[in-house]
């Protein structure tokens, strides 16, 4: 079989791809540029695996060139979504650009793909299902996120338009189905929430985590909320690369044109922090009582019951325990933060602005006159504030940047230097 994969060095769809090569089927993945492509060809040199660049992904045309030159293909998984740093219309910059992202490549495979792909698996969201304010007595997959375009479009919340950027992204896709048949294709649509578990993609900082894994790791980092937290739903990012390979093949044909809600259940932060607390001895003392007392008071019971049982019907899913999944997502981010040291030590003293540059060459004037090396003038600037009393200092701060383990958690994190004058 040979698969489209798009949006082939997110979080997700590096599952996706394990899985895929497990099965030994031959993958096309589009990214963003050629250096997320290596970072895949060369993670698996010997894999029959294709690198398409397409940029952006919410142009009408972006696919296009991809399914031409390399069709004949028998199945498509669409999780790319459009890339955007700031948001200043709801409407032209997330949107109709989500829309688009999902729309374009079935478009494009109707036009250009021919009659060999027979299989489409899109990755939508349960925020395309959620009623905050008023939830079902039930969530399956009868349940629709009941924003209007009117109140995407208008609020000022961005966490609200991004909810409706993906029920309009959705909604666009099924549209298409049923208005553009005849299709040699079928539709099925994954909706998962909150996903965890182990990084697979190329991660330079844990500062660009995927959301999902970032509430496990401010647990780590012993932060407190400040707002209320609520019950969760979650999924291993396993289970749900499992469901993307599965909707693809024959075997689970049951799985044609249906949405399904993909969840293992409900998680609170509190459980995060108790079994952080239990597993992990080294980091133990960074969930405090406190801590715990916190997650508690602020975690509130679900309003709703949950039916997965779509997922397990027409896909045989069978999901992995909350304690394995949290288990194996915090010692992933623990892996990698030790793994990481060289790259973010480059990192930091690689990102020099105009501004420090200005501070060091200021910095190195200042040492040549006063006839001094830059050791000297570093060493001065150490042993200053315990000379000079704290009433009389004056200081700036120095582009020097810094990264250094913590050695409660064994994360990296990178601070400046303050040069005292």
């Amino acid at each position: 079989m040979k698969v489209l994969l798009t949006g082939g060095s997110g979080f997700i769809a590096a599952h996706v791809v394990e899985r895929l090569l497990s099965r030994g089927y031959e993958i096309v993945t589009t990214v963003r540029s050629p250096a997320k492509g290596s970072f895949i060809t060369s993670k698996y040199p010997s894999a029959r695996i294709s690198i398409a660049i397409v940029e952006d992904i919410s142009q009408p045309s972006s696919f296009d060139d991809v399914i031409k030159k390399h069709s004949p293909l028998d199945a498509v998984i669409h999780t790319a979504s459009p890339f955007h740093y700031n948001v200043q219309d709801n409407e032209k910059d997330l949107l109709n650009p989500a829309i688009m992202g999902t729309t374009s490549v079935l478009r494009a495979l109707k036009q250009y793909g021919g009659d060999s792909v027979k299989r489409v698996v899109i990755t939508s969201s349960f925020a395309a299902m959620t009623n905050p304010a008023n939830p079902p007595d039930v969530y399956n997959e009868d349940a629709w996120n009941p924003m209007t375009w009117e109140d995407a479009v208008t609020t000022k919340n961005p966490q609200v338009a991004y909810r409706g950027s993906k029920k309009f992204a959705e909604t666009a896709a099924w549209d298409f189905i049923e208005k553009e048949q005849p299709l040699p294709f079928t539709l099925t649509v994954l909706n998962p929430p909150f996903v965890f578990g182990p990084i697979l993609h190329e991660l330079k900082s844990l500062d660009s985590i995927n959301t999902s894994n970032k509430r496990a790791l401010n647990i780590i980092q012993g932060k407190k909320h400040e707002g209320p937290i609520g019950s969760s739903l979650y999924v291993d990012v396993r289970d749900l690369a499992e469901a993307h390979v599965r909707a693809v093949e024959p075997k689970y044909a049951a799985a044609q044109g249906k949405r399904i809600f993909m969840t293992a259940g409900p998680f609170t932060d509190l459980y995060v922090a108790e079994r952080i607390r239990e597993k992990f001895p080294s980091i133990r003392e960074r969930i405090t009582d406190d801590l715990l007392q916190n997650l508690g008071e602020k975690s509130a019971p679900m309003k709703f019951e949950v039916d997965n049982s779509r997922s397990k019907e027409v896909l045989g899913m069978e999901y992995r325990s909350t304690e394995e999944t949290i288990t194996d997502t915090v010692q992933s981010l623990l892996d990698h933060a030790k793994a990481k040291p060289k790259v973010q030590t480059l990192a930091a003293t690689s990102r020099t602005t105009t501004r420090d540059q200005d501070h060091q060459k200021y910095r190195q004037d200042q040492s040549t006159a006063n006839g001094q090396s830059h050791k000297e003038a570093l060493l001065v600037s150490i042993l200053l504030p315990f000379i000079v009393p704290w009433r009389a200092r004056k200081f700036r701060v120095v582009p020097v940047e810094w990264a250094t383990t913590d050695h409660h958690t064994g994360l990296w994190n990178e601070f400046r230097v303050f040069q005292w004058m």
